[in-house]
C-alpha cells in the first residue's frame, strides 16, 4: 500500500507541475491542498491519514496538539531550513522526522524594490487611473537618486538591496543592534549611529531583520514619528516588527508619504482587515519568496527528501 502525502497551502495549484515528482510516486500517493489550513482543527482534519506532509514556509504551525492528532505522521518537509512554527520536541516525541529546503534569497531582495519602485513612482494609482480613465498624471514622483535609503539589517538580503541602492545612485545607511563598521564597509555603506538617526534622515527605510524577543515590535508610534513626511517605509520581513495598528495610524494622518508590506499579522488577511482599505499603502500577499526558481527548489527539494526518507537515509533534517 501507498504511503500517503499532502501537499498542503498550494495556492497556485503548481507544486505538482514545478517540478517532476515521478521519483515518489511508485510509492507515494500525492494529495495537494489549494485552501489554507487557518486552525489546528482544521489542519487535523485535513491531514488526518497522511503519512507525509508538505507545508510552505511558516503558513501553518505545527503545534504538540497538531502532532497528537496526526498519529500516522512520519514525515514533515518544510520550505527553508529555519521555521519557527514547528514544535520540534513534539516532532521527535511522535517519531516525526522534520526536514527542510533551501531558499533562495534573490526573490524577496527583487520584490522589495517592486515595491519601493512601485511607492516612489506611484505605480499602482497611475496604472488604474489609466485603466479606468481616470486622470492623466496625477502624482508626482518620488526620487531615489541621490536620495538616502536606510536598512533595518544588513544581512544576506539586506546587503544585496543594499547594492542595488548603491547602483541607483543612493546614500545607503544601515542599522541594527549587533551591526559593526567592519560590516557595512563589507559592503560599501554608511553605518547609522542608532535606529533613530536612521529613521530621522531616510528618504526610504527598508525592514530586513529576522523575527525575535528583540524585534517584535522594533518599530512602533515613536519611530515612526521619527520619520520626515517624505518618507517612505517598506517591510518585506515579518509582519510583528512593525506595529500595525501604529502604522495604520500614521498612514490615516499623512505623518508619512506612505508604505509597501508583504508580510501581515494574519495570512491570509482577513476580508475585512483595514489593511486592505489603508491610504497610501502598497500591500502585497506575501510573495517575497513565491517565484518559479524558488518554487523548484521546495519542491524539487522536498521530493528529494520524502525519497531519501523511503531510502532510510533522511536528509536536511531540522530540529
Amino acid at each position: 500500500m501507498k504511503l500517503r502525502c499532502a501537499v498542503i497551502e498550494d495556492f497556485q495549484s503548481v507544486a505538482t507541475t514545478v517540478v517532476d515528482w515521478s521519483p515518489v510516486t511508485d510509492d507515494v500517493e500525492i494529495v495537494t491542498f489549494t485552501e489554507h489550513l487557518a486552525t489546528v482543527d482544521e489542519a487535523a482534519t485535513a491531514l488526518d491519514g497522511f503519512d507525509i506532509v508538505v507545508t510552505l514556509r511558516e503558513r501553518v504551525p505545527f503545534p504538540a496538539e497538531l502532532f497528537d492528532r496526526l498519529p500516522r505522521l512520519r514525515l514533515l518537509v518544510a520550505s527553508g531550513m529555519r521555521n519557527s512554527v514547528i514544535d520540534f520536541d513534539a516532532a521527535r516525541r511522535h517519531g516525526v522526522e522534520v526536514c527542510g529546503t533551501a531558499s533562495s534569497s534573490t526573490p524577496p531582495v527583487e520584490l522589495t524594490w517592486a515595491l519601493l519602485l512601485g511607492l516612489a513612482r506611484g505605480i499602482v494609482p497611475e496604472a488604474e487611473a489609466l485603466r479606468r480613465g481616470g486622470p492623466w498624471q496625477s502624482t508626482l514622483g518620488a526620487d531615489l537618486h541621490g536620495r538616502t535609503l536606510g536598512l533595518l539589517g544588513l544581512g544576506k538580503i539586506g546587503a544585496r538591496v543594499a547594492r542595488v541602492g548603491l547602483a541607483f545612485g543612493m546614500d545607503v545607511v544601515a542599522w541594527s543592534r549587533n551591526l559593526t563598521k567592519e560590516r557595512t564597509d563589507e559592503v560599501g555603506v554608511g553605518l547609522a549611529d542608532s535606529k533613530e538617526d536612521l529613521l530621522g534622515s531616510s528618504d526610504f527605510v527598508s525592514v530586513h531583520l529576522a523575527l525575535g524577543e528583540r524585534t517584535r515590535g522594533l518599530i512602533g508610534a515613536a519611530e515612526l514619528a521619527r520619520m520626515r513626511p517624505t518618507a517612505y517605509l517598506v517591510n518585506t520581513s515579518r509582519a510583528a516588527i512593525v506595529d500595525t495598528d501604529a502604522l495604520l495610524a500614521a498612514l490615516d494622518a499623512g505623518t508619512i508619504a506612505g508604505a509597501a508590506t508583504d508580510v501581515f499579522d494574519i495570512e491570509p488577511l482577513p476580508a475585512d482587515d483595514p489593511v486592505r482599505t489603508a491610504p497610501r499603502l502598497l500591500a502585497t500577499p506575501h510573495l517575497g519568496y513565491v517565484s518559479r526558481a524558488n518554487y523548484e527548489t521546495y519542491y524539487g527539494q522536498a521530493v528529494e527528501n520524502i525519497r531519501a526518507f523511503l531510502d532510510g537515509q533522511p536528509v536536511r533534517r531540522l530540529g
